[in-house]
């Protein structure tokens, strides 16, 4: 009975981790807010006010406005094909509008053509006055001189398919003023170019996550590896490792980073491999130092002595038991990874425009912060630093809840 109990309570030693971690708020609290931030970032386009490609669209007569700004748009239909996609395509993708919107001071119709003046801001507005005709605001038609016909209260056109449709004039304007002349808001107003802010920083997420993700992928594929086989095989095999780590770790972060960024090119995936590829080291030290405290243990022996091969007792033995510390310094790199991509985006050579990144949308308003719309440089700024003290929180909370004499005690 005795040696039962004791194999129960030494088999549930991440059981006890697990609980261990949930009672510590703090850990528990930034955990909750990095999975919201992951299911943002999964959700994308879903959510974003602004569902286009990289949430690219501009609105130079709304630029710098501030967050809550609300404006009435005229949805006008462009003549070309209806573009259609699928749901889980335009959560990851975005999909193209089938309108284009137009900011709208004040509207009026007359006949079987609605008029429009433009919204500029100015005091008074005086913009351009702007005419459709109803049945262009609502339908693709076709690239002709005379689109529609008039008579009496009925509009005749052909739309873009060549069918012939009638529609009573009325029912048109009905129909524009319900769904085609909506109030547009912008929760954290828009930049300089007239983009939603919010949709910016949403996709912006999306980048600063898979940076981090890809990264200390890339980072715990190599250490893991090189730390093992150094601390496993020691000897020549160790010195010839140790010696390679040395001379990366001898080099500043972020300039090996650039250098291999211009190595690489700029962009999207480049960035990944980049920072993946200065990560690797202090993995390699950590798991180094592991391997060659446990390769001593009796189970290590044993499996030597039963005639396993290297690379069972390494990857099936001894790394499952070694795994805490890399959990706990994966933490910490994927918060130094999105502050490495922020960086490398604010200097120009990490993630390129129009696909928008924090670091991107600091660069490109860092100059407002001394003028009247400091918040397009401090939005992005406060998503960069609350994202990483959330994983340095976690990192520290799992250090704690993984440490097998402070598990013993609680």
């Amino acid at each position: 009975m005795f040696r039962k109990k004791q194999y129960t309570a030494s088999g549930s030693l991440s059981k006890l981790a697990w609980r261990k971690l949930l009672r510590n708020k703090v850990a528990l609290v930034s955990m909750i807010f990095i999975l919201l931030l992951v299911i943002v970032a999964v959700l994308g386009y879903g959510i974003t006010p602004d569902s286009t490609p990289y949430a690219n669209q501009q609105y130079l007569e709304l630029a710098t406005k501030k967050p809550g700004f609300e404006v009435l748009m005229l949805k006008v239909r462009k003549n070309e094909p209806l573009a259609t996609t699928n749901i889980f395509s335009e959560m990851l993708f975005g999909a193209k509008n089938n309108y284009q919107f137009l900011p709208v001071e004040k509207y009026y119709f007359k006949d079987d053509k609605i008029f429009i003046e433009e919204y500029t801001g100015a005091v008074p507005n005086d913009g351009e006055i702007k005419s459709f005709s109803l049945a262009d605001v609502l339908y693709s038609l076709p690239p002709e001189p005379q689109k529609t016909i008039t008579k009496g209260n009925a509009i005749l056109f052909r739309d873009s398919d060549g069918n012939m449709i009638s529609e009573n004039a009325a029912v048109l304007k009905q129909k524009i003023e319900k769904e085609n002349i909506i109030t547009k808001k912008f929760l954290l107003g828009t930049d300089r170019f007239g983009r939603d802010v919010l949709s910016q920083v949403i996709i912006g997420t999306r980048v600063s996550l898979s940076v981090g993700f890809i990264s200390v992928f890339i980072s715990l594929v190599i250490g893991i590896i090189l730390g093992a086989f150094a601390g496993y095989f020691r000897g020549w095999v160790d010195n010839a490792i140790m010696w390679f780590i040395n001379v990366v770790w001898s080099i500043p972060t972020l300039l090996l980073v650039i250098a291999i960024t211009f190595v690489l090119g700029k962009g999207f995936w480049q960035v990944f491999i980049a920072v993946g590829l200065t990560m690797w080291v202090e993995v390699a030290r950590v798991v180094r130092g592991q391997f060659l405290s446990v390769r001593e243990k009796e189970f290590v022996e044993a499996g030597v002595a039963l005639g396993f091969t290297n690379t069972r007792i390494i990857f099936r033995h001894i790394l499952p038991n070694v795994l805490a510390p890399v959990i706990v310094i994966s933490a910490a790199n994927f918060a130094s990874a999105i502050l490495m991509e922020a960086g490398l985006s604010f200097l120009g050579i990490g993630v390129q425009p129009p696909m928008p990144s924090w670091g991107t949308m600091i660069k490109e308003h860092y100059g407002y912060i001394i003028l009247n719309s400091a918040y397009l440089a401090i939005v992005p700024g406060i998503a960069i630093m609350l994202t990483v003290l959330a994983f340095m929180l976690m990192g520290n909370g799992l250090r704690d809840a993984l440490d097998v004499k402070i598990v013993n005690k609680g």
